[in-house]
């Protein structure tokens, strides 16, 4: 096989998964191992193609078994921690809500799906504490 062909089909392979699949790096180490075959092909041009196949698989496998897991979970534990919300936060119903009703309210700059966590009815205009928040819903209870 040509070296431009592995540098294509590795190319591919790291575009599809840095543009549009997150496949947890399989396809990076695939892509990878690709460009690296295509490169030894362009700088040993005489490599029979079984050899080239052999050494793609041995550098995919090794690739795989040794660093991809350690790579993938270095990155993406990285992350800082997102707040969701301002658990005991206070602020105020725009609209009356019955237990376990919901509605929309504006809370620290943002829109929220506010849900009455408690077994009594809220007025409109009442005062609420956010208790805890579940994705992006604040449940609250009365002051």
């Amino acid at each position: 096989m040509n070296w431009w062909g592995w540098a294509i089909g590795g190319g591919m392979l790291l575009g599809a998964e840095l543009g549009l699949v997150n496949a947890q790096f399989y396809l990076v180490i695939l892509g990878g191992s690709a460009l690296s075959v295509g490169l030894i092909t362009l700088l040993s041009p005489g490599i029979p193609d079984w050899a080239q196949w052999a050494a793609f698989a041995v550098l995919a496998i090794g690739l795989m078994l040794g660093i991809r897991a350690r790579l993938y979970s270095w990155l993406h534990n990285e992350a800082p921690e997102l707040e969701r919300g301002q658990a005991g936060g206070l602020l105020t119903l725009p609209n009356a809500l019955a237990p376990g009703a919901s509605c929309q309210a504006e809370h620290a700059g943002s829109f929220w799906t506010v849900l009455n966590d408690s077994a009594a009815p809220i007025a409109a205009g009442s005062r609420v504490r956010v208790e805890r928040v579940q994705g992006l819903t604040l449940l609250v209870r009365p002051v």
